[in-house]
């Protein structure tokens, strides 16, 4: 299997809304994006998956390790050989790697966060750099898009975490700011046992018009000049935007079940999307 062979299986395994903003790329976008995606569900993994928080780290570290060999034109993981080439086309700045890597490492420091400003640097980590190095991948003219991608990607995350409440309460996190739930009347011990309630709702919907919020604001900082190039992000917050108005219309049921969009719904909005440009 060829490094972007690999590169392909993974996204494709994901079931990602990702994956179907990548259908419309030429060909070389299309890997890059790809190996791009595969490298944020490795390291992703390696914390997920590993219930060893040693081991876990020792694996970021490795993945440390691969960046700087990468860069040096040795890479050894077929993700990392897949990407390599496109590093230089792209301008993918190995600074931005390794601030995934840094994110991905803050779940296995901490499973709480004070107030919105601390979560919103774990969103920068996780999502708004992935953002950044999507859209150059995409194309970029104007700079202010990578201000548009940097705050889309905040709302990506914030869709994530809206939506995978009570999935990442079974695993012993809690994203909703603490001072949040505490403004709501909602404790630690109402998420991690699942106590929907009219309060809950009421946090719920305080964090959705957050992420709402940010929908819009990213939006309005695409220039026009970039929005066709953009379209693959465009794809994606059709998608995903879709999972938050789903979340909102079952009154926020997330405690107990992980609300998605069927397949059949993801294309057809990548492919509305893609063709009213």
């Amino acid at each position: 299997m060829s490094p972007d062979d690999y590169c392909q299986q993974k996204a494709a395994q994901s079931g990602s809304s990702f994956y179907y903003s990548f259908l419309f790329l030429p060909a070389e976008r299309r890997r890059a994006i790809t190996a791009l995606y595969a490298f944020c569900r490795e390291v992703d993994d390696t914390v997920d998956e590993c219930t060893d928080v040693g081991i876990a780290r020792t694996k970021l570290a490795w993945w440390r390790q691969e960046i700087a060999t990468m860069i040096s034109g040795t890479p050894t993981h077929p993700v990392s050989k897949a990407l390599q080439p496109h590093l230089t086309p792209f301008s993918l700045d190995s600074q931005h790697l390794l601030a995934i890597i840094d994110g991905m490492e803050m779940d296995l420091d901490q499973t709480r966060y004070l107030d919105f400003p601390g979560l919103q640097k774990y969103c920068w980590h996780v999502a708004s750099v992935v953002g950044i190095l999507s859209a150059n991948i995409f194309g970029v003219s104007n700079p202010q898009t990578l201000q548009y991608a940097e705050k889309l990607g905040l709302a990506f995350q914030l869709t994530n975490i809206i939506r995978d409440v009570g999935e990442d309460a079974r695993k012993g996190r809690i994203y909703l700011p603490v001072n949040e739930l505490q403004q709501f009347n909602i404790t630690a011990a109402d998420i991690l046992n699942a106590r929907h309630s009219d309060n809950f709702e009421k946090l719920m919907q305080f964090q959705a018009a957050r992420a709402q919020k940010y929908y819009d604001e990213a939006f309005a900082l695409l220039p026009k000049e970039d929005r066709r190039a953009q379209r693959p992000g465009l794809i994606m917050a059709a998608i995903y935007r879709a999972v938050l108005n789903e979340v909102e219309r079952d009154g926020f049921h997330v405690l107990t079940q992980r609300i998605s969009l069927t397949p059949i719904r993801k294309l057809w909005l990548a492919w509305i999307t893609y063709v009213r440009g």
